[in-house]
């Protein structure tokens, strides 16, 4: 523009109101204009972001449908489980029952299944557990009912005690031969045990006394038929 066309129109806007009015509103109109051009702007960029959070979401909850299917899947796997552990238990009760109503089988191969099955659970499964293992100290040949070296487990067995007499002995008996196995084997029994077939209400109070007090497990004949 030159700058006499600039002169006049500034001559023009000083002298012509209606002119000067009609400018000023273009200038509005336009300034209107450019803000509504950035608020539109403004706003597309914002329904750009809720369109990417509602893919987000989207996402977000198929996510969490495909966790609660994976935890739905594992609570079947659960159940799965569980009826396993049932039939393996029916298993071995019944494992249990045949060996304790088999003919010729003496009440220590009876304790030591038992004592084997506990050592499974422990984390023993190749356990070889003996019974009537004769070991020799002193020159003197010693019987232990029940045994196993690894790990060491040392158990007497005993079809029945008559008296609290007798159950003291048992107990002496018992520790006598875990001192004498720790010794020859340099080690500590990882379980002692005193199984007993029978005894009167009494007798048995008494040697559950006693074996809580040298860390013996007792076991009762009539305890393992009920268990299993």
């Amino acid at each position: 523009m030159s700058l006499s066309m600039k002169k006049k129109l500034l001559e023009l806007l000083e002298k012509d109101k209606e002119f000067k009015y009609a400018v000023i509103g273009y200038l509005g109109l336009d300034r209107i204009e450019r803000t509504q051009t950035a608020i539109l702007e403004e706003a597309k960029k914002l329904w750009e972001e809720v369109k990417a959070l509602r893919e987000g979401q989207d996402k977000l909850w198929e996510e969490n449908r495909r966790i609660w299917e994976e935890i739905k899947a594992l609570r079947e796997g659960q159940e799965k489980l569980w009826d396993e552990v049932r039939r393996i238990w029916r298993y071995v009760k019944s494992g249990f029952e045949g060996i304790r109503e088999a003919l010729g089988v003496s009440f220590e191969e009876y304790v030591t299944s038992f004592i084997r099955f506990m050592l499974y659970e422990l984390g023993y499964p190749e356990a070889k557990v003996e019974v009537g293992k004769h070991i020799v100290h002193e020159g003197r040949l010693i019987e232990l009912n029940i045994f196993s070296e690894e790990p060491l487990i040392v158990g007497e067995a005993t079809l029945t005690i008559k008296s609290i007499e007798e159950a003291e002995e048992e107990v002496r008996k018992l520790n006598e031969r875990v001192n004498i196995a720790s010794k020859l084997y340099g080690k500590k029994p990882l379980l002692t045990v005193l199984a007993i077939g029978n005894a009167p209400e009494e007798t048995i109070n008494h040697l559950k006394k006693l074996t809580s007090k040298h860390g013996i497990k007792l076991i009762i004949g009539r305890e393992l038929k009920e268990i299993f």
